[in-house]
């Protein structure tokens, strides 16, 4: 449940098993923000202490649930926490208004103050507030209940910091949501991957696959706790739907040959993909209801990894009839096809539109090394962000800020391994982190906000 409070206004909405209620003491709205927008952002100074607990059998969630909001507001880059050995002073009653002599020596611009119960039947309770230090103003009152405290307190804790992000940044934020990827070991002659999931952090991991089925590019569901993804069965290609859930599996189709890149539609209706046939690759789509597929381009060249555009209207591949690997734009049903990449001597892969509309993320091939990079629908401003013996697969978190992607080394003949791993890089380029998992990563895919159930 999700309700705001107002002098006058009252509302519910549903949210998922997680219930929520937001405050603001009065019509007092503090003016600090983070404007996202600027060519090069200093991260806020944000104060956050361990959150309070009456109960001694509560004290460890407590400070972990601080914890978890800290490290989600840092890997932002739109955030600095400030060392909690600098504190001059810890909060002891979320009802008492702070001292804000004690934090603004610190050049804390916000500070969070929060409380976190859990009653005889399991339901975990957090409470918290979000001051403006040198306004000494309230920002933001949040108090958010799990039904289930030891399965639920994390995901409490990237909710509390979305809201942050949120109330500050103006974005939406995209802590609460996961990441499904292939797990990799082994050698290159016997290479092991295993479908995978985990929270964007990279805690909660967990396996969907066993190591008997050769699997690829799992893509999520807009709409449902489902992905799609290629697996190989008896050598062949298959395309499944997986119920992340239940799961429950689904065998959307064989297609003998190849296939590529399956790839929900905005609406989870359709799953499109590349299909080869007849010696020809092309982009073709299925209606998930009847099954049918419908082929939206007919050229002689391979025309790989599709995405829709946010309002589902527009298609972007990659396709070599030019000679070389380039970006193009397409109509949904096909129609309008016309090339958006035209830099000299480059080639450009596994193009992803961005959640927002405004860019299309893509691999870069350029004088021996790979790169990852954004650029307008048109082809125009285009950037690339970080680069390596091998960067691939971008894919965008659900507020177009961030994008996920891998990098693999050359192959190590000591260890066996090409340590391929997943990293995480803002629309700066001046933010990147790896995400640990336990084995080698690749070909990651964000899930939307609210996917999980």
């Amino acid at each position: 449940m999700l309700s705001y409070l107002g002098k006058s206004f009252f509302r519910r909405v549903f949210f998922l098993s997680l219930s929520l209620v937001v405050f603001l003491p009065g019509n007092i709205h503090a003016q600090l923000s983070v404007d996202v927008n600027q060519g090069t952002i200093a991260p806020l100074p944000i104060a956050i202490p361990d959150f309070i607990a009456r109960d001694e059998k509560v004290k460890d969630m407590a400070a972990d649930i601080a914890k978890v909001i800290t490290a989600d507001l840092q890997r932002s880059g739109l955030f600095a926490p400030i060392n909690k050995q600098a504190f001059l002073s810890w909060p002891t009653n979320l009802a008492v208004r702070p001292n804000f002599v004690n934090w603004k020596p610190l050049n804390a611009q916000a500070l969070v103050v929060g409380e976190a119960k859990i009653s005889l039947a399991g339901e975990l309770t957090v409470e918290f507030r979000l001051w403006d230090v040198f306004a000494e103003q309230p920002m933001l009152g949040l108090r958010l209940k799990h039904p289930r405290a030891s399965s639920g307190w994390r995901q409490v804790a990237h909710t509390a910091a979305d809201r942050i992000y949120e109330r500050i940044t103006g974005e939406s934020g995209y802590f609460d949501t996961r990441i499904v990827y292939i797990s990799e070991y082994g050698p290159p002659t016997n290479r092991i991957k295993r479908l995978s999931i985990m929270d964007q952090d990279g805690a909660n991991h967990k396996y969907l696959s066993d190591d008997k089925t050769l699997v690829l590019t799992p893509r999520f569901s807009p709409i449902a706790p489902e992905i799609t993804y290629l697996a190989y069965f008896n050598e062949q290609p298959r395309v499944y739907l997986f119920n992340i859930d239940t799961g429950n599996q689904e065998v959307l189709g064989d297609f003998p040959g190849m296939t590529f890149a399956p790839r929900f539609s905005p609406d989870g209706k359709k799953v499109i993909m590349s299909l080869a046939r007849g010696g020809n690759t092309d982009i073709v789509v299925m209606d998930l209801r009847t099954r049918k597929l419908r082929r939206l381009t007919r050229h002689p060249s391979i025309d790989t990894s599709p995405s829709f555009s946010p309002d589902g209207r527009q298609v972007v591949f990659e396709s070599d009839r030019g000679g070389k690997q380039q970006l193009y734009v397409m109509n949904s049903d096909g129609s309008g096809q016309r090339r958006i990449s035209f830099k000299s001597g480059a080639g450009y892969g596994t193009p992803v539109w961005s959640p927002r509309g405004d860019l299309i993320a893509f691999t870069k091939m350029q004088s021996g090394s790979f790169h990852i990079g954004v650029m307008k629908v048109d082809g125009s401003g285009e950037r690339l962000l970080t680069k390596g013996f091998l960067v691939e697969g971008p894919t965008w978190a659900p507020n177009g800020r961030v994008l996920m992607f891998f990098k693999q080394k050359k192959y190590n003949p000591k260890c066996k391994c090409n340590n391929s791993r997943l990293y995480s890089i803002d629309l700066t380029g001046h933010n990147e982190r790896e995400i640990i998992t336990p084995v080698e990563a690749s070909d990651p895919a964000w899930s939307p906000s609210g996917s999980r159930r």
